[in-house]
């Protein structure tokens, strides 16, 4: 008989949970700041989508992010380069480029026809283009994370901070302003700046799967990641869980999850 599976995505910002049941079907999804110990992020996760779910046990449990090493009680482990593939190849079976925009970092995933894994990009240089980038760059105007994404829609001229660093992109900010710049036009150029930031990691195919808490949380990003490439650009349910939900299909078809 098969049983519950449980992928856990621990991110170096925020950390995710994604609970299948036997069918395959999600049942239960968490979501929590990872905090400065993985594995207590990583139980308490695990706690929270079985209590809801009204589960007392799983089958089998993948680990996956930056954290995957510190969940002593996983049953397995995987990049998250090979999860957030698995994830978006379950909703879009094709070759495709996966752009996941985390916290921290960004990747670039080039998926192969058959759901492989041909190669990635990781930006490890500097948060510019990250959502540690979009927080900053708010704070410094001082506009709550929930509005900037309306006042971009009301932009009236493209403007991209063109710094590669966000502690010089927050200087740049603060000049545009004392230059009387458009706080529209401002929360424009901060999205602009997360794209022009991940296209100039590399090459980009004709499809894109968007995934991570950047896209889930400012649909925009979206928007203008297929006008900036010309790409058909999709974004799958719950894109902040994606890396989860593709750790819970490793479980769940790769491990077997018989009791």
């Amino acid at each position: 008989m098969a049983a519950h599976v449980l992928g856990l995505d621990l991110g170096s910002s925020w950390s995710k949970a994604v609970l299948l049941d036997p069918d395959g079907r999600v049942v239960g999804r968490a979501l929590r700041r990872t905090g400065i110990r993985f594995e207590d992020a990583a139980r308490d996760l695990r706690d929270e989508v079985l209590s809801a779910a009204g589960v007392d046990r799983v089958g089998c449990t993948v680990a996956t992010g930056y954290g995957r090493r510190n969940v002593p009680f996983a049953d397995a482990r995987r990049t998250e380069i090979s999860c957030h593939a698995k994830g978006a190849y379950h909703f879009f079976p094709r070759e495709m480029d996966v752009v996941d925009i985390g916290g921290q970092d960004n990747k670039i995933i080039h998926v192969r026809r058959d759901g492989t894994v041909a190669n990635f990009l990781m930006n490890r240089k500097c948060a510019a283009g990250t959502g540690a980038f979009v927080e900053e760059i708010a704070h410094r105007l001082d506009i709550p994370l929930e509005r900037i994404e309306a006042l971009a829609e009301g932009a009236t001229r493209e403007i991209t901070l063109s710094s590669f660093c966000t502690v010089f992109s927050a200087t740049e900010v603060i000049k545009l302003i004392r230059e009387g710049e458009e706080p529209e036009n401002l929360c424009r150029g901060i999205f602009n700046s997360v794209i022009a930031r991940v296209v100039e990691m590399g090459p980009l195919g004709e499809f894109i799967v968007m995934s991570g808490g950047v896209v889930a949380a400012f649909p925009i990003v979206a928007k203008i990641m297929a006008e900036r490439t010309g790409a058909a650009v999709e974004v799958p349910p719950d894109p902040q869980f994606l890396g989860a939900f593709g750790a819970a299909l490793v479980a769940r078809e790769e491990l077997g999850a018989d009791p």
